[in-house]
């Protein structure tokens, strides 16, 4: 009886790695396109439009970070992937805290590389594409006190061997869309210092970072360039395969006035696509089309932020069609925080009026961009 007790526990488990591996075997490769315009998959050089979600924190009012619950929650995460992918997504956006992943500047910590290898495993179960973002410090109380006292160099290899782990976890799996090195990295001004490693905040949390804290007469274009040469070394030693890029953000352009000092066409060398944040104003959609067409320097781009934030749905609408019109744009990623639009339906905030709103556009548009 004991036996057949244990057999039958046993079962759930079983099935669930057999329809993994099943759906691993047949999830295939994403690369660049021939032309370097977009994607296909490989084998079967088949069109990829990546359309997804950033799964950047949950509903909860903490907001919290997939880090603060993937291990004692683990059925949310389940459940929130198998929403994700009801509601039309291909990608879904990972954000890995530093903080989390490093317990040395040379020691990644096996207990949450072993978590996020069981995320992948999930994500090949349910068909779903990762977009791995790494290097965060979103939480500054995640933020070793070790980490913030290094160097410049010494960040840097600490960082590399952030994604040299990571890298080694994931190279076997094809549900990795990509790596991006690191969420809206900035390279201060010539002249001057960065007082935090982190740009300020929003709400409680840091998406802007520097990769060092001054430039020291060199051109920040320069920093940036060997910053990711550094970081793609790291993971080309491991993984030959997956697709690099970097979360800029929009005013990373070669402008007069505010940029970030990653100008697009002279530190994407080492990149395979660009992947840009953009969040269109309402009545400025021209504006918005104009700046994603900066980033467009002969290799795919990706939205890998949008949101209605500071325009309707309609409008969002308009910005998705027309980047795809113009072929401005070969993917894009928006937002899901862990309630479908018939739990948001009746809301009595504003905030889940527009994620609503969100969502819909987002099946609305799926459909359109899966059919046409």
């Amino acid at each position: 009886m004991t036996t057949h007790c244990n057999t039958r526990g046993l079962l759930p488990a079983i099935a669930l790695i057999l329809a993994a591996n099943l759906r691993a075997a047949e999830l295939p490769w994403i690369k660049v396109s021939g032309d370097q315009k977009s994607f296909v998959t490989e084998p079967g050089g088949q069109p990829f439009v990546p359309w997804g979600f950033n799964y950047d924190h949950d509903e909860t009012k903490a907001a919290r970070l997939i880090e603060d619950y993937w291990e004692g929650e683990w059925p949310k995460v389940e459940a929130d992937f198998r929403e994700m992918k009801e509601l039309g997504a291909n990608v879904v956006r990972i954000h890995l805290q530093f903080g989390k992943f490093m317990e040395a500047a040379d020691k990644p910590s096996e207990r949450s590389l072993a978590q996020l290898a069981r995320l992948v495993k999930l994500a090949e179960a349910t068909g779903l594409y990762l977009d791995l973002t790494g290097l965060a410090c979103y939480h500054k109380k995640d933020v070793p006190a070790w980490y913030d006292a290094l160097e410049e160099g010494e960040r840097w290899a600490a960082q590399a061997a952030f994604w040299k782990a990571v890298a080694a976890t994931c190279k076997d799996s094809p549900a990795i869309f990509c790596y991006d090195l690191m969420n809206e990295p900035v390279v201060p001004g010539r002249v001057g210092r960065a007082a935090d490693w982190l740009g300020p905040p929003l709400g409680d949390k840091h998406f802007v970072q520097y990769i060092t804290r001054e430039a020291k007469g060199r051109e920040r274009h320069d920093i940036a360039r060997q910053w990711i040469e550094v970081l793609v070394k790291a993971i080309r030693a491991v993984d030959r395969r997956h697709l690099i890029t970097v979360g800029l953000v929009p005013w990373s352009l070669d402008k007069p006035g505010l940029t970030s000092g990653f100008v697009p066409d002279k530190i994407a060398g080492e990149l395979d696509f660009v992947a840009v944040h953009v969040y269109p104003e309402a009545g400025k959609l021209d504006e918005a089309l104009e700046t994603l067409a900066g980033f467009n320097i002969g290799k795919p781009v990706v939205v890998e932020e949008m949101f209605c934030l500071k325009c309707s749905a309609d409008e969002l609408g308009r910005f998705i069609d027309q980047s795809r019109e113009k072929k401005t744009a070969a993917g894009w990623i928006g937002f899901y925080w862990g309630r479908t639009p018939e739990e948001l339906r009746g809301g009595a905030t504003l905030a889940e009026a527009f994620t609503l709103s969100w969502l819909e556009l987002f099946q609305k548009k799926r459909a359109e961009l899966f059919t046409k």
